[in-house]
């Protein structure tokens, strides 16, 4: 397709192809509600002609369909406006070194014992606790996708990876005091997930942890996030210095590389390379070679995530981040790094843990935050009572920088590799 794109005039072409097939079930009071196979590729190509530009994709792989695919990229192309940071990335920053990063672990499971494990994991949190009272829903799914990516520089890589998971949704109580809570297991090989009955089991006590929620007063309260919720404000951290906010000067962290963003004694360290890495990878959506280097050193912010596209509008370079951050490690010493949950509640004291987030109130230019939370509430180290419907508000600024202790206890479930998060005072807004 590259040969044909040339064919057609265009100096530059990159063509994207990707195949998948999985599995899923999904089991519900003891019955099968949805048994699906899936198996589908598709392919994806841009061309330039200069700095016009032009894309098309499709699913039918039919060397007639491609041609076609490749005539309406072309034509859509030629009628649009050049755009001068438009292009490849550079040729001689092409990854040389396909590298295996361990990611491909196809499970041999058949639909019947699929089932057998939903419905193991469903019983399991049924019968954990006498209080929970109906179930949301039980799944298990594992996938396999391979990629392949292409350009006229000559590039051609290989990407493929395994995804297994099992979640588990339960209700506790009965009437307006019902909760629902959840748990899940994630792994790109299915011997790393935690066990159906680990995962029914947790799910229930989550959510009967839930139970009888009571008002916290409005006011300042020192705020703790659960690793799950903390990955999210690093979340935004990374969209504030990613290059398409960056150039579109919406961001709450412009031109602030060389500055402060975290705490002196927190770091943040990108690396694709890692075995088993949920993002390992040996080149990024162009083609460019990836490596371990630093995002945050000692709280100073080293550098954006960028792709080419982007680095040009900043008249700066690729950071081999097309298609979005490896694997990023929360580096901290002893001194802020409680060993476990348990050490991170008491190094709160007393306060606010939130284990669950809701609504968009983020603003990405201002970092204004002010989101629906629920969780529990802490006093002297040790979880008093649930909390619900509560607001927390601050200024990710001051959120970042303010971070007081990120715990060792790490979500293994995603590429961000943080534990709980303890954030300091924020504004609390409850009952009263």
């Amino acid at each position: 397709m590259v040969e044909q794109c040339r064919s057609h005039g265009a100096d530059q072409a990159e063509v994207g192809v990707d195949a998948s097939r999985g599995l899923s079930v999904g089991v519900r009071l003891g019955e099968v509600e949805t048994l699906e196979y899936t198996r589908g590729a598709g392919i994806g190509l841009t061309v330039y002609f200069g700095g016009r530009k032009g894309s098309a994709s499709c699913g039918d792989l039919r060397p007639e369909s491609l041609a076609d695919t490749v005539e309406k990229a072309c034509a859509i192309a030629r009628h649009t406006e050049p755009d001068p940071a438009a292009g490849l990335a550079d040729a001689a920053l092409m990854a040389t070194d396909p590298g295996d990063f361990d990611t491909w672990h196809p499970w041999d499971i058949d639909a019947e014992v699929a089932i057998a494990r939903a419905l193991a994991c469903e019983q399991a949190g049924r019968e954990a606790d006498a209080r929970i009272s109906n179930v949301d829903g039980t799944s298990l799914a594992t996938s396999e996708t391979v990629s392949v990516y292409a350009n006229s520089h000559g590039f051609l890589g290989t990407e493929r990876a395994t995804h297994h998971s099992l979640s588990c949704a339960l209700i506790a109580g009965a009437g307006s005091g019902m909760q629902r809570s959840y748990w899940y297991t994630h792994a790109l090989a299915a011997q790393d997930m935690e066990s159906a009955e680990a995962v029914g089991r947790r799910a229930a006590e989550r959510t009967v942890a839930r139970l009888d929620p009571r008002p916290v007063p409005t006011g300042r309260h020192r705020v703790m996030l659960v690793p799950e919720m903390a990955r999210s404000v690093i979340g935004h951290l990374l969209g504030a210095v990613s290059g398409g906010a960056l150039y579109r000067r919406s961001s709450f962290l412009l031109d602030r590389v060389g500055t402060p963003v975290l705490p002196g004694w927190l770091s943040l360290v990108e690396r694709p390379h890692r075995p088993r890495g949920l993002r390992s990878a040996a080149f990024d959506a162009e083609g460019v070679a990836t490596r371990e280097s630093d995002l945050v050193r000692d709280g100073v912010l080293a550098r954006y995530l960028l792709s080419s596209y982007s680095a040009r509008r900043l008249g700066l370079e690729t950071t081999a981040n097309a298609g979005g951050v490896h694997n990023l490690d929360l580096e901290a010493p002893r001194s802020h790094r409680p060993a476990d949950f348990q050490a991170a509640l008491a190094a709160l004291g007393t306060g606010l843990v939130v284990t669950e987030l809701m609504g968009q109130g983020v603003n990405p230019v201002t970092g204004d935050y002010s989101r629906g939370a629920a969780g529990f509430w802490v006093e002297d180290g040790h979880v008093v009572h649930a909390v619900d419907e509560l607001t927390i508000a601050g200024n990710l600024k001051d959120m970042l920088l303010g971070i007081e202790a990120v715990g060792a206890d790490v979500d293994p479930r995603s590429h961000v590799a943080t534990g709980s998060m303890i954030l300091g005072e924020m504004m609390v807004a409850g009952a009263g």
